[in-house]
């Protein structure tokens, strides 16, 4: 049996009705996303109310996570929590899903529902939102949580300097929480995740320091010296190591350097206490 030959006209009309079909989409995605454009280029010159039609045409005849996902924004941008909550609930499960729920969550002011969201997300900004504001009122739940949300971060293999910062977040909850061992282990941990930053050597450094345990705090200064030899912090750090020795000369020589760097350093004040 002969081959048919599809007539090049045909094909020559369904690559038209392609291309215009994606000249359609292409419109509606500059409408909705002009905000990102620069300003005078074609797509802020697009109504908005365009882009939404054509979103809301696809949605009809070919629904796609990507249309779901920017309609439930839209929706959720103007207050409309049902109607962004029903093109939440069509998208496949994925983080972007669960963020765009969380958020949903948190217009109603279920702060709970929306943690649970953020954390199978995981929207690790979001997460830390919400701990801090549950740690002033709660903070051994948001201690917790804390917790539980780092090691969700290391189970999915999460960039370390994340997983540092929750680290070092739970170890300021652990201080609210007056128990300073803990804090010292969750500063430790964020420190050997992320040896270079500062931040977090000097937290375990602080920390040791305010338990009284100066061979833990005296390494730890150095260490943080090494790390940003421009911190006021640490020098004072090291000012008052040398005080507890004796070495006055050498504390009030290490207290002249911090206020050079920094005068509002908080353990230049300290040491400046200590030195009256």
């Amino acid at each position: 049996m002969a081959e048919r030959r599809i007539p090049r006209a045909i094909i020559g009309a369904v690559i038209a009705v392609v291309l215009c079909a994606f000249g359609v989409v292409q419109i509606g995605s500059d409408a909705l996303y002009a905000r990102a454009a620069e300003p005078g280029s074609l797509p802020t010159r697009i109504p908005l109310r365009t882009g939404l039609a054509v979103y809301r045409l696809l949605d009809r005849i070919a629904p796609a996570a990507y249309v779901e996902d920017t309609l439930g924004n839209e929706a959720l941008a103007h207050g409309e929590l049902a109607r962004a909550q029903r093109y939440a609930l069509r998208m496949p499960a994925s983080s972007r899903r669960n963020d765009l729920l969380a958020r949903i969550a948190l217009a109603r002011g279920q702060h709970v529902l929306a943690q649970e969201y953020f954390f199978v997300a995981p929207d690790v900004d979001a997460m830390e939102r919400e701990i801090r504001r549950l740690s002033a009122r709660d903070p051994a739940r948001a201690y917790d949580l804390q917790r539980r949300f780092v090691a969700r971060l290391r189970t999915l293999g999460t960039h370390p300097d994340a997983v540092a910062e929750g680290y070092w977040h739970a170890g300021i909850i652990a201080e609210q929480l007056g128990r300073p061992q803990d804090a010292l282990a969750q500063y430790e941990r964020a420190m050997h995740l992320a040896p270079l930053n500062a931040k977090y050597v000097l937290a375990a450094a602080n920390q040791a320091f305010s338990m009284h345990d100066d061979a833990a705090a005296e390494p730890l200064y150095r260490h943080a010296l090494d790390v940003a030899p421009g911190s006021a912090n640490a020098i004072a750090g090291l000012g008052i190591m040398a005080l507890h020795r004796g070495d006055r000369a050498t504390a009030l020589a290490d207290a002249a350097r911090a206020r050079a760097l920094n005068p509002n350093a908080g353990m230049l004040h300290e040491l400046e206490r200590e030195l009256q």
